[in-house]
């Protein structure tokens, strides 16, 4: 073999290896999660003393493009909040004028004109619109809502010192196969990306809403492209320039998931676009760990830009397939990886579930996998187009919380 051609076998053993790290990682993790739960051990977030008996008021940013109807339930979970240091900013962008009023003092109604179309540019106008410098804001989509706890956990995440703190979900839709593979995607992603962090004391990722960002750390992004994405960039930031991105699994954030597949796509294309579109800003961030020899870093680096899940599943059945013909003993041990992998997933989907449903629903997740193939080939189209999630239930927090009550309300 010519040294070129060791160098390309070396590569390829290598590639692999990263690959199957990434498919063995969901049980590392469990079995991670299961000893410290079994033994009851307490994370370094539980552990950390508070810093502060401060009561951090917080601006919520509720980016409202051309959706008014939702915003009603939205600020009703606000306004039944157990913690009142808060003040609400909606930006209604593309609005239909007249369409909001409130008469709670704690609320603003912002109507950009000309409409921004933009998320990063709704949230930037709110913000140079404060009626005070808050402490903190967090970010709102439409089709949000807060249970009734969520801001008195923040304020006790930020009384320890923590300057980002990003908020648990759960779906307040399930009555769909579609919407039930959207929660398990994020009950998956969740677990690994935020809950199994914290119990290792790792920063969280950040999602695009339901985080509390310290006022003085957004305003020093600098964003190169308005369109889409925008928390990839984000938390690429603040995961830098914070000791730890914390996870609170008591503040909990209810979303809508898609019903439809053809929603599914849309969102799945935009998602895509976005990880390929900050890669680079990923990448910066293992590269960043390595020449600080910060082991929070690397592994919040390493796992950024990892890529897509089904992209990963398909690259391993990729190598299996290769290996059965070049090495047929790494074969058996692909086979162990995605049994692992399976087993993992369904143990997850289980113990974050609490629903049989979502069980029976693992069968259709070969379709999740087509639409998100789908995505893929349209994401290009991402690039051109806000690409707006559309939103089809109304649901207002006290259906949620009684259990008794309606489970949603059909948009008019």
């Amino acid at each position: 073999m010519t040294a070129l051609g060791e160098i390309g076998f070396v590569l390829f053993l290598l590639a692999q290896a990263v690959l199957a790290f990434y498919v063995v990682l969901p049980a590392l993790l469990l079995l991670c999660y299961g000893f410290i739960r079994l033994f009851g051990i307490r994370t370094p977030f539980q552990r950390r003393p508070f810093l502060s008996d401060q009561e951090f008021e917080f601006g919520l940013i509720i980016t409202a493009h051309q959706e008014t109807e939702f915003v009603i339930p939205l600020v009703d979970s606000i306004l039944k909040q157990r913690y009142g240091r808060f003040h609400v900013y909606i930006v209604a962008d593309d609005c239909a004028p007249g369409m909001l009023s409130f008469s709670d003092p704690r609320i603003t109604i912002l109507t950009p004109a000309p409409a921004l179309h933009s998320k990063i540019k709704s949230i930037r106008y709110a913000l140079d619109r404060f009626h005070r410098p808050h402490d903190a804001f967090i970010i709102l989509d439409v089709d949000n809502l807060l249970h009734p706890a969520f801001l008195e956990v923040m304020n006790l995440h930020f009384r320890k010192g923590y300057r980002v703190v990003q908020a648990d979900f759960k779906p307040k839709n399930s009555d769909t196969a579609f919407a039930r593979m959207d929660a398990m995607g994020d009950m998956f992603n969740f677990f690994m990306e935020r809950e199994a962090r914290m119990r290792l004391g790792i920063s969280a990722s950040v999602w695009g809403a339901g985080v509390a960002i310290a006022l003085d750390l957004y305003r020093e992004i600098e964003y190169a492209d308005l369109l889409g994405g925008f928390d990839k960039k984000l938390q690429a930031h603040l995961v830098q320039r914070t000791d730890r991105i914390a996870f609170a699994p008591e503040a909990i954030l209810y979303d809508e998931k898609v019903i439809t597949g053809q929603s599914l796509e849309n969102q799945r294309t935009r998602w895509l676009s976005s990880y390929f579109k900050y890669f680079k800003d990923s990448f910066q961030i293992l590269l960043t760990g390595i020449k600080k020899l910060d082991f929070n870093l690397i592994y919040f680096g390493f796992n950024t830009i990892r890529p897509p899940l089904f992209i990963v599943m398909g690259g391993a059945f990729f190598f299996l397939c290769i290996d059965y013909f070049i090495r047929p003993a790494l074969t058996y041990a692909w086979l162990l990886c995605l049994l692992s992998f399976l087993l993992s997933f369904v143990v997850i989907i289980a113990i974050k579930g609490k629903d049989v449903r979502y069980i029976k629903t693992l069968a259709l997740m070969p379709l999740f996998v087509l639409r998100q193939v789908a995505a893929l080939l349209k994401i290009n189209k991402a690039k051109k187009s806000f690409m707006k999630t559309q939103h089809d239930r109304l649901v207002f927090i006290d259906d949620l919380l009684d259990t008794t009550g309606p489970a949603m309300r059909e948009k008019p």
